[in-house]
C-alpha cells in the first residue's frame, strides 16, 4: 500500500503543477515574457500594504524634508507612466544606512537614506524608483512566492520516492542544493534584469535620460567593491554589477526612442 500511494504522488504532484501552471500564467508588461503567478493582484496587494505598514512601525522615517521632496518628486513622476491603475501609491524615506529601497505590491515605495549618496542627484534616483517599481508592475513577488510552492511540492515528491533508499539523505540534500542553484538563484537574477529593463523604460519615459542608469550602477559597483562582496556569482540573488551595465547599455536604444525630456 505505502508504495502504491508514493506512485501516487509522483504522478499526482506534478500534474497538480501541470494544471495550475495553465491556469496560473500571465504576461509581464513590457517584455512580454510569461511567468507562473498562483496568487491574485488583490491577494498581492494586501500583502504589500501589510508589509509596509509594518515597516512603518519597525524603522524610523526620515524627517530630511528635502529628501523627502526628492522622493515624492521622482516618485510620482515614475508612477505616472507606469500600467498600475489600482496602485495606492506611497513614498517613504527610511532612516537606514543600508543602501537599498524597495517597492511592494500596492505602489508602496521605501528608501533608505544609505542609498542617497549613491544615487547623488535625481536621476539617479530615478534609476533606482525606476527598478523597484518594476519589480511590483511585474508582479515579482507573487511568482517568487509561487516558485517556492513549486519547489517544496516537488520536494515532497522527491522525499516520498526515495524514502525505502539508502541514498534518501543524499537525494533530499541534492535537491535542496539543486533547485537553490538550479532555479531559484538564477530565476532571482533574471527577475532582478528584467527589473532594470523595465525600470530603465520607465525612467526614460519620466523624461530622465536612461544615460544616467549606467552612472548610477558603476556608482553603486564602486560602493559595493569598497565593501568587499566575495559571494561567488552563482550564488548572488542579483546579477554582477558589470553584467548590469551591460545589460542596460545593450537596452539603451529602445528606452531612448522612449526618452521625452520633462518641460
Amino acid at each position: 500500500m505505502k508504495y502504491f500511494s508514493r506512485i501516487y504522488l509522483l504522478f499526482l504532484v506534478p500534474l497538480l503543477l501541470a494544471v495550475l501552471g495553465l491556469t496560473g500564467c500571465t504576461t509581464v508588461p513590457e517584455t512580454g515574457r510569461r511567468q507562473l503567478n498562483f496568487m491574485s493582484p488583490g491577494d498581492e496587494m494586501q500583502l504589500g500594504v501589510s508589509e509596509f505598514d509594518k515597516m512603518k512601525q519597525g524603522v524610523p522615517i526620515s524627517k530630511d524634508p528635502a529628501a523627502n521632496a526628492l522622493l515624492q518628486r521622482v516618485g510620482h513622476r515614475i508612477a505616472a507612466v507606469c500600467p498600475m491603475k489600482d496602485a495606492k501609491w506611497e513614498f517613504v524615506v527610511f532612516e537606514s544606512k543600508e543602501a537599498n529601497a524597495f517597492c511592494l505590491p500596492g505602489g508602496k515605495v521605501g528608501v533608505y537614506t544609505g542609498i542617497l549618496p549613491i544615487t547623488k542627484d535625481e536621476a539617479g534616483l530615478a534609476t533606482v524608483i525606476g527598478h523597484e517599481v518594476a519589480h511590483a508592475v511585474a508582479r515579482h513577488g507573487g511568482e517568487r512566492i509561487t516558485e517556492a510552492m513549486g519547489l517544496q511540492l516537488l520536494g515532497v515528491v522527491v522525499d516520498a520516492g526515495t524514502r525505502e533508499s539508502k541514498y534518501h539523505s543524499a537525494f533530499v540534500s541534492g535537491y535542496g542544493l539543486g533547485s537553490q542553484l538550479g532555479v531559484a538563484l538564477p530565476h532571482s537574477r533574471k527577475q532582478e534584469s528584467e527589473a532594470d529593463h523595465i525600470g530603465l523604460l520607465y525612467m526614460s519615459r519620466a523624461g530622465y535620460d536612461p544615460e544616467q542608469a549606467v552612472f548610477f550602477w558603476q556608482r553603486f559597483a564602486d560602493f559595493n567593491s569598497k565593501q568587499g562582496s566575495a559571494t561567488p556569482w552563482f550564488l548572488r540573488t542579483h546579477p554582477l554589477d558589470a553584467k548590469r551595465v551591460e545589460q542596460l547599455r545593450g537596452w539603451m536604444p529602445e528606452a531612448k526612442a522612449q526618452f521625452r525630456p520633462a518641460k
